[in-house]
C-alpha cells in the first residue's frame, strides 16, 4: 500500500510504471498497468497541458483505478549562449546530412504553472516531480484537493529537502536507472548513488515512504529493493517493449542487445543513461550543460532519424537491466513480476534458516 494524502492506493502489487517522457508513455500503458494492480503513470513531459489533459481524460477511459502523472520542475538557469553555439557547430554538417535544420536552443519551463494547476483541477491521484523539488506551496496546493506528491531524489540532501517541501513520498532514483537523471542540480560533480546503498541512507534522513528506481527489470530485483526497505519499485524500461508502450522500433530493437548503457549530456544537455551509439558516443565529452536548450537544438535531428529508423542518432535511454525487457503485455507483466518476487523471497528466506 501507498499512502495518499486523502486515502491509501491499496495496490496488489507493488510495482509503479516509471514515466517515459517522449513517447513510450501512453494511457493505454498505464491504464494496464493500474489495471493489473500496479500504479501507472503518465509523462507530462514535452508536451502542453492540453496533450496532457488529453491523456488523462483517456487513461480514465480504460481504468477506474489511481494513477499518476509526472511533472518536470524547472531546471536550473538558462547556459551561456557561446557553450550552446559551439556545441551546435558541431551538429550542423550531421542535420545537413539529414536534411533538416537545428532547432532554436531556447530555454522555458516546459508549462511549469500551467501544468501544476491542470493537475489540480483534473485531481490525479499521484503527481510526481523530477528535475527539482517543488514549492512547499506547490506541494499544498496539490494536497489540497486529495493528490498525493512524489519527489524525485538522487541523494540523501534531496531527500532531505523534499521532505521539508511536504512530499508524501519519494521516489528514490539509483544511478543504475535509465533516462535523465532527476537530480535537482545538474552538475559534473554530483556524487553518483546505487539503489541499494540509497535505499540505506535515506531513511537515515527522512521518514517517508520510498519507491526504488534503477535497474530494476525482474522479480528478483523487485524482490531485493523491497527486501531493501523500499515501498514499492518503479520500472520503466522493463515496459519499453510491451505493446501499450508507445516506444519507437529502433528503440525496443535496441534494448533487446547486449550493448552497454552510458550517462550522457549530447541529446538534451541534462545528464542521461542511455544505450551507448554513435551520436552519443561522438558528442558526449563536447556537450555543456544546457537543458533543455540542448534538447530544443537537437529535437529535429533526433526526429528526422527516428522516421528514417536510424537507431545510432536517437537518445536510446535505458537502465543498466536492459536486456531483460520482454513484448510482454503490460498486465502480464505485473503479474509476472509479482510471482517472480515472491519466489525470490522464498528463496531467500530459507537460504537465512
Amino acid at each position: 500500500m501507498l499512502w495518499h494524502r486523502a486515502r491509501v492506493i491499496d495496490l496488489d502489487v507493488p510495482v509503479v510504471q516509471a514515466p517515459m517522457a517522449g513517447g513510450p508513455s501512453t494511457p493505454a500503458l498505464a491504464a494496464a498497468v493500474s489495471n493489473a494492480g500496479g500504479l501507472g503513470f503518465l509523462a507530462a513531459g514535452y508536451k502542453t497541458p492540453g496533450a496532457v489533459l488529453t491523456d488523462i481524460t483517456a487513461t480514465r477511459e480504460l481504468t477506474r483505478r489511481p494513477f499518476g502523472v509526472n511533472v518536470f520542475a524547472p531546471s536550473g538557469r538558462p547556459a551561456d549562449r557561446g557553450t550552446i553555439d559551439r556545441y551546435a557547430d558541431c551538429l550542423r554538417s550531421q542535420a545537413a546530412a539529414l536534411g533538416v535544420a537545428l532547432g532554436d536552443p531556447r530555454f522555458d519551463d516546459d508549462y511549469y504553472e500551467q501544468k501544476v494547476e491542470l493537475l489540480a483541477q483534473a485531481r490525479v491521484a499521484v503527481v510526481s516531480f523530477t528535475f527539482g523539488c517543488p514549492t512547499r506551496s506547490v506541494v499544498q496546493r496539490l494536497q489540497q484537493v486529495g493528490a498525493s506528491v512524489w519527489v524525485t531524489v538522487t541523494d540523501p540532501r534531496e531527500a532531505f529537502l523534499a521532505a521539508a517541501a511536504g512530499a508524501d513520498a519519494l521516489v528514490v532514483q539509483g544511478v543504475e536507472a535509465g533516462g535523465h537523471r532527476g537530480s535537482f542540480v545538474d552538475t559534473d560533480d554530483h556524487e553518483d548513488y546505487g539503489i541499494l546503498a540509497l535505499l540505506s541512507l535515506i531513511p537515515r534522513r527522512v521518514d517517508l515512504p520510498l519507491v526504488a528506481a534503477g535497474g530494476i527489470a525482474t522479480g528478483p530485483a523487485l524482490a531485493g529493493v523491497l527486501a531493501g526497505g523500499a515501498t514499492a519499485a518503479a520500472l520503466g524500461t522493463a515496459f519499453l517493449r510491451c505493446p501499450e508502450a508507445g516506444t519507437t522500433a529502433p528503440h525496443r530493437d535496441a534494448v533487446t542487445q547486449p550493448r552497454p548503457t552510458g550517462l550522457t549530456r549530447a541529446f538534451s544537455g541534462r545528464l542521461a543513461r542511455g544505450l551507448v551509439n554513435t551520436f552519443q558516443t561522438e558528442h558526449t565529452t563536447i556537450a555543456p550543460i544546457a537543458y533543455p536548450e540542448l534538447h530544443h537544438l537537437t529535437a529535429p535531428l533526433r526526429a528526422r532519424a527516428r522516421e528514417n529508423g536510424d537507431a545510432e542518432r536517437i537518445s536510446l535511454w535505458a537502465g543498466q537491466a536492459h536486456e531483460f525487457a520482454e513484448a510482454t503485455p503490460a498486465g502480464q507483466l505485473v503479474v509476472e513480476l509479482a510471482q517472480e518476487a515472491a519466489a525470490a523471497i522464498t528463496r531467500a528466506n530459507h537460504r537465512l534458516k
